[in-house]
């Protein structure tokens, strides 16, 4: 998944972002309010990480740019504010959850998680495709009871499509999702990456379960309709 990550601490907003990385998903990470309001105007995100006390604008404010716009995309407010006031302020202006810091990079990892999972429309940790399981907090694939091995980016490009079961997603879409800004491949990266993934969920399998619709995009079903 992609995550915008707004933190002004920079060695803080490194370890979020390599953290996050590590985990398989696209960051792209910003120092300030007026960056963050710029990045998720040009980009579609599946969470927001805000710090509240930021300069040029603070995370209350950020937050209230992106509800104003109409966008849903769960956001977590980041900071060092522990009253009962001010998780209260951060809940009621839209955010999804607030964390304290210090926090626990695990704890961070399993809160976006749930948000994302909720986003979805999901209250499990683990996705099913006919006998295809990927469940999200141990970062495991299996299919038929076999350990699928996947690079970090063909985890989130299957992570992608499983969240997304029985829907067709554009190629557009799924480069939106699965790469930041600082990505400079090819133009079919996503043919590229879908066939590295078919070779690994599909080969040997009689049932195909990653499915190509011609024109419109990609789509992870257990049949063809």
């Amino acid at each position: 998944m992609r995550i915008l990550l707004a933190e002004d601490e920079w060695d803080l907003n490194r370890i979020i972002t390599s953290h996050l990385q590590l985990e398989g998903y696209s960051v792209d990470s910003c120092f300030d309010g007026e960056q963050a309001i710029e990045f998720a105007a040009a980009a579609n995100y599946d969470a927001v990480v805000l710090d509240i006390m930021m300069p040029k604008a603070d995370g209350f404010e950020v937050l209230q740019r992106l509800r104003e716009k109409g966008g849903s995309t769960p956001v977590l407010f980041l900071t060092a504010r522990d009253s009962v006031q001010d998780r209260v302020r951060g809940l009621d202006s839209g955010a999804n959850d607030y964390l304290v810091k210090p926090f626990s990079l695990e704890e961070l990892s399993a809160r976006i998680r749930a948000m994302v999972r909720g986003s979805f429309g999901g209250s499990s940790n683990t996705l099913e495709v006919a006998d295809l399981r990927l469940d999200l907090a141990a970062h495991t694939v299996t299919r038929s009871g076999r350990e699928i091995i996947l690079s970090a980016r063909e985890y989130a490009l299957l992570e992608y499509l499983m969240l997304n079961r029985g829907r067709i997603l554009s190629r557009e879409k799924i480069e939106d999702h699965i790469w930041n800004f600082d990505y400079e491949g090819g133009t079919n990266v996503v043919d590229v990456y879908i066939s590295y993934l078919r070779r690994k969920i599909d080969g040997g399998f009689d049932k195909k379960l990653i499915h190509t619709v011609r024109g419109r995009g990609y789509v992870i079903r257990e049949e063809q309709p």
